[in-house]
């Protein structure tokens, strides 16, 4: 028996695999653990187009039965084909909500045919995801889609999150963008992600100091960027370096992560542009597994965003992670970064204000014990507001809400 009432039967649809993305595994898969733990049946149904090496594995994680549905030998056929499969999982669930994490691709078409089909009026509740924004403004402007594809997914969006039962969405832009669209309050439900990481708990010293030793950071002090790179002009972050190395040039930033479409190469030369190699030691993609000794490994973080759309309805699961290991975090105030180091959880400076950006880590570098006592109340926070068991008792108060009331 769940904590609120009984059971719910619960379908996650993912629009592509576990991995390489992290919708589906730092969002999706988190959530349906904390209701899972909860005592609710979640089955996260997922499309493995994209890591097809798990196509037909099935498993239980948690409490959650994971089904990679069997990829066709044929890509071309990927679409029809899952998109079928994926309506008969759900037939046979016959669950009480079926929760569609992202509004456009795989999950997007199976929330918008169960809709069409009729069934969701008699027994399921369709509640679609968004965790960005697709559109005009949004994925549409980072990914080298086709035009007719673009314009599929807008509609999509809007498609899906005007015809569901319920809207989850990742942060108050979205949220602000769905009641724009028509959506009333009362069918929209405010999810902020929880960190990503596999274990995001404070990892031991010794590891932390053996990745220390392996990047020759030894006792320096160490900022860190943690990043994909395209949230921000890749020259912002290396001209505030280029400020707080000339304050402190015994520092160093470590960067962990990649470009999607080469922006890593772009801030590697513009690195080398202004002199700074020997103080950057970037470590590039690392197993999720290791993430946390490795980001551990840092005295502060920063986190810069540029103040664009994307940005604004974006819920950073990486800034999630670096307050969920205490490390402190001088964030520029774009969006949900301001939720996040609210209250002294972090350091808040304007957005593209490189000059308060360099001087907040320099300050951070300096003083250890102003450092620890705001690492620690970003993870206080983290764990009051953000953490997945909190997300999961909001979600089921929601589920809830819509199984009892028609529409």
């Amino acid at each position: 028996m769940s904590a609120g009432g009984f059971p719910l039967r619960v379908a996650f649809v993912v629009p592509f695999g576990l991995a390489p993305k992290g919708t589906a595994s730092a969002r999706a898969l988190p959530l349906a653990r904390a209701l899972a733990a909860r005592g609710h049946e979640v089955t996260l149904l997922v499309p493995p187009w994209n890591d097809r090496a798990r196509s037909g594995e099935v498993w239980e994680e948690a409490g959650v039965r994971v089904v990679n549905l069997r990829v066709p030998a044929r890509a071309a056929l990927d679409v029809p084909v899952l998109v079928a499969a994926l309506v008969r999982h759900v037939v046979r669930l016959a669950p009480h909500v079926l929760h569609a994490f992202k509004p456009k691709a795989y999950s997007g078409l199976v929330a918008a045919l169960w809709w069409w089909l009729g069934r969701v009026r008699r027994s399921t509740k369709v509640v679609v995801d968004a965790d960005d924004w697709e559109g005009a403004g949004g994925w549409n402007e980072v990914e080298p889609y086709a035009p007719w594809l673009k314009r599929f997914f807008a509609w999509q969006e809007r498609h899906g999150l005007t015809h569901a039962h319920g809207v989850t969405v990742a942060s108050r832009a979205l949220e602000t963008l769905v009641w724009s669209l028509g959506v009333p309050p009362v069918r929209v439900c405010y999810v902020p992600n929880g960190p990503g990481l596999p274990s995001p708990g404070k990892p031991s010293h010794e590891d932390v100091r053996a990745w220390r030793v392996k990047l020759g950071l030894g006792e320096r002090p160490v900022a860190l960027l943690y990043t994909r790179f395209f949230e921000f002009d890749v020259g912002r972050p290396v001209c505030l370096w280029k400020r707080v190395v000339d304050a402190c040039p015994e520092a160093r930033l470590l960067v962990v992560g990649r470009g999607l479409h080469g922006e890593g190469e772009t801030f590697e030369a513009e690195v080398r542009r202004r002199g700074l190699s020997g103080t950057v030691v970037g470590a590039g993609w690392v197993a999720p597994s290791e993430l946390p000794a490795l980001l551990s490994a840092a005295d502060v973080a920063l986190y810069p965003m540029d103040d664009t759309l994307i940005n604004r309805t974006k819920c950073p699961v990486k800034l999630a992670d670096l307050l969920a290991l205490g490390i402190p975090v001088v964030g520029e105030a774009v969006g949900q970064v301001n939720d996040y180091l609210a209250h002294g959880a972090g350091v808040l400076v304007p957005p593209g204000d490189v000059e308060r950006g360099a001087e907040a880590v320099l300050a951070l570098l300096r003083d250890r014990e102003m450092a620890r006592r705001v690492g620690r109340a970003g993870r206080e926070r983290l764990e009051r507001f953000f953490a997945w068991p909190v997300q999961g008792e909001r979600v089921e108060a929601f589920y809830r809400h819509l199984v009892a009331h028609s529409t």
